[in-house]
């Protein structure tokens, strides 16, 4: 597998791809379910204090969800399980957990080594004290690289199946694309704003699309923003009845942090719920939203995506509508 950065920092190694490599493309598609981890760790690992640490990660509550869910789905075994049998290697999320008296203590975090695409982290120590150790630094590293493998698999998937005619409306209107699969449909556009949707019996899901001239840094501001996102909602998503619209849930707090998006320099990501107001209707759910600056410094982008599923767990849903926000490409790119 070709590496197209390679970073050491203290005890941590991290490589990554870019794009998918001639390799990549012939190795055997990973398995898997949406969010789910195959934990390899042999039981002095995978017991006592280091099973609880791992656990406190893996299967946390994610935040700003409406119902607790986990953070991933784990399911462990051996490490000799992992390392004879290729049913296991064609996992798509792969944390290997190894102590060894001879291993240098390091993370190193690598894609599309047993099949594509797919994410292995190693977490390779000497002993139990430091495997802890690296757990505890590196906890947000291997996170975002689990749900950067997310967010491709997901653009990817979709670009397998995708609406073309709706892409290049996206094109054509904001000169940026955005990879939306057959089953979503243009909704609403207004000057600045396009609003796509899927819907079924059961669910809905949206991306909201918003384009606002750059005036100054504050715009970007965590308090601009969240009021920025709540009138994009209240100005253009209404109610199915009576005069109530879509808006953010400010009795729960906001999860927002700078992120590196891929297509900016700059982005804020926002998770929390949105809720109907001035309406009997009873409707909410998750949202996310994506808030960058156009390569030329002229636009701030606000991606907004939704869901609304209210039998059903929602953090699948909602990596959905991630997974399309993290597909933005700029037409000159």
């Amino acid at each position: 597998m070709k590496h197209t950065t390679l970073l050491l920092v203290g005890t941590l190694l991290l490589a990554s791809c870019g794009g998918r490599t001639n390799e990549a493309l012939t190795k055997k598609s990973s398995s898997g379910k949406t969010q789910e981890v195959l934990l390899a760790a042999n039981q002095g690992q995978y017991s006592g204090a280091t099973k609880a640490l791992l656990d406190s990660i893996f299967k946390q509550p994610q935040g700003c969800l409406p119902q607790p869910e986990p953070m991933f789905d784990v399911v462990s075994i051996p490490v000799s399980s992992l390392k004879n049998t290729q049913m296991f290697q064609m996992h798509r999320n792969i944390v290997l957990c190894e102590v060894d008296a001879v291993h240098p203590d390091k993370v190193y975090i690598s894609r599309d080594r047993w099949a594509a695409p797919q994410v292995v982290v190693e977490v390779m120590a000497k002993s139990d004290t430091s495997l802890q150790r690296l757990l505890r630094k590196y906890e947000s590293n291997i996170i975002n690289a689990i749900f950067d493998a997310e967010h491709l698999r997901i653009g990817r998937a979709f670009y397998n199946n995708r609406n073309v005619e709706l892409m290049n409306r996206v094109k054509e209107k904001f000169g940026f694309s955005l990879t939306f699969s057959e089953d979503f449909h243009w909704a609403k556009e207004d000057d600045g704003f396009a609003w796509i949707r899927k819907e079924t019996k059961d669910i809905s899901l949206g991306v909201l699309i918003n384009v606002t001239p750059y005036k100054n840094q504050e715009q970007l501001s965590y308090e601009k923003i969240h009021n920025r996102l709540d009138t994009i909602m209240r100005r253009h998503v209404p109610s199915p009845s009576e005069d109530g619209y879509m808006g953010t849930e400010r009795r729960v707090d906001f999860e927002t942090r700078k992120v590196n998006y891929r297509s900016s320099d700059y982005c804020i990501e926002t998770h929390g719920l949105w809720r109907l107001m001035k309406t009997t209707d009873r409707m909410g759910g998750p949202f996310v939203s994506y808030s960058l600056l156009s390569p030329d410094g002229k636009d701030i982008i606000d991606l907004i995506g939704y869901v609304y599923a209210p039998r059903f767990e929602k953090r699948d849903y909602l990596m959905q509508v991630e997974g399309i926000c993290n597909t933005l490409k700029w037409s000159q790119e």
